[in-house]
């Protein structure tokens, strides 16, 4: 399993005993956060207490060990019998379940089979607000369980299908871009 150089450094100054002002958590609590097994004032923790993830964070220019019960959006926890880490999704994953599990995109990438895509195969639609790829009807822009909740801007929408234009005894509602039941004489045609 490859780690980072940085988690490997911190884990065998861990097994050195505490060399260049390594703590234990018990010991010299006020500079150990609450998850800690070990840590030291200038990197934060070493490593982690049982059941969380070592888990490093930006401060400044600097990186400091932390320890989570959950990884932060955009890594997966990687567990192993030594320590458990919190590990980078891939670029175009916002979030992942795994190395190899995408289950949200960056924006103008779309999930498809826990891969963020730039496109969807045929027979699928991108849908732009869930970024992922829908069961979708042709001309919709918006799916929800692949009824159409959305049509793209120059056609109407009608009891979940898009039309270019609208069906007999309907007319074009332009302000919601639906086909509305035409009037004729203040009621409704039939």
């Amino acid at each position: 399993m490859w780690m980072p150089p940085f988690i490997w450094i911190l884990h065998f100054m861990h097994l050195a005993g505490g060399q260049d002002g390594t703590r234990r958590s018990s010991s010299v609590g006020r500079h150990c956060s609450a998850g800690c097994a070990t840590c030291s004032v200038p990197n934060g923790c070493l490593s982690c207490k049982p059941r969380l993830f070592f888990h490093l964070e930006l401060d400044g220019m600097r990186q400091r060990g932390t320890c989570v019960s959950s990884c932060p959006r955009g890594h997966y926890g990687m567990r192993s019998p030594h320590i458990s880490t919190c590990a980078r999704c891939k670029d175009d994953c916002s979030s992942c379940f795994s190395e190899n599990f995408c289950t949200h995109c960056h924006p103008g990438h779309f999930l498809f089979r826990g891969k963020c895509e730039k496109g969807c195969p045929d027979g699928l639609t991108a849908n732009t607000v869930l970024r992922e790829c829908t069961e979708c009807p042709v001309d919709c822009e918006m799916c929800v369980r692949s009824v159409c909740a959305r049509c793209r801007a120059d056609v109407y929408l009608l009891d979940g299908q898009c039309h270019l234009t609208c069906p007999a005894g309907f007319e074009p509602g332009l302000q919601l871009m639906q086909c509305i039941p035409r009037v004729l004489d203040g009621s409704p045609e039939k």
